[in-house]
């Protein structure tokens, strides 16, 4: 009840995160010529870019304090992590490997990042520090894994995997103890309740 919009509906709109401290929403807009990462105060509703440019970018997420999001963005055939102020600002790349890198998701203390990446051949996750180095591959079992998303007591990560239909499951970050939930088929997208 007593809903209100922050996007007018002229366009389609993917992907909505709630900033920690609920004052914000971090989305992707289909306006325009490219889908873009737009940040919007709840308060006003007004939405702003969060990179200027005209690279597509998507999969947003924010940091634990709210203060970065990271995100997906496009170069040619290429899509790696980056991070950028939440308020606005330059963007700072943190993974060059070729392939798709995409759905970064913060460690509840803001020290690691894991996200999808399909640089071994197949969607995978991996895990990375929140400067973009020491990445390493943490899923080795059958299927395509994705949508990761760390868990708020960094004890486990929740995915998607693909592989005669899909269903959803979880991993320690260091990837060990991977169980699967679901038993599908269309089983995807998981999100955590608060701790």
């Amino acid at each position: 009840f007593n809903h209100s919009y922050l996007t007018a509906g002229e366009s389609i709109v993917l992907t909505p995160r709630i900033s920690p401290k609920g004052d914000r929403v971090a989305f992707v807009s289909f306006a325009g010529t490219t889908p873009h990462v737009m940040v919007a105060s709840i308060a006003s509703g007004q939405p702003r870019a969060l990179v200027q440019g005209d690279a597509m970018s998507f999969a947003p997420r924010f940091s634990p304090d709210g203060r970065q999001i990271a995100f997906a963005m496009m170069s040619g055939s290429n899509s790696d992590i980056y991070v950028a102020d939440a308020n606005g600002g330059p963007a700072r790349r943190l993974t060059t490997a070729p392939g798709i890198d995409t759905s970064p998701s913060f460690s509840p203390d803001g020290s690691q990042i894991v996200f999808e990446s399909d640089r071994s051949g197949t969607p995978q996750l991996y895990v990375m520090n929140a400067d973009g180095s020491v990445q390493r591959r943490i899923t080795f079992g059958g299927g395509y894994y994705e949508s990761p998303v760390w868990s708020p007591t960094g004890e486990l990560i929740a995915f998607t995997r693909r592989g005669g239909g899909r269903q959803i499951g979880v991993i320690k970050p260091g990837g060990s103890e991977e169980h699967v939930l679901t038993s599908g088929p269309s089983d995807e997208g998981p999100s955590w309740a608060p701790s």
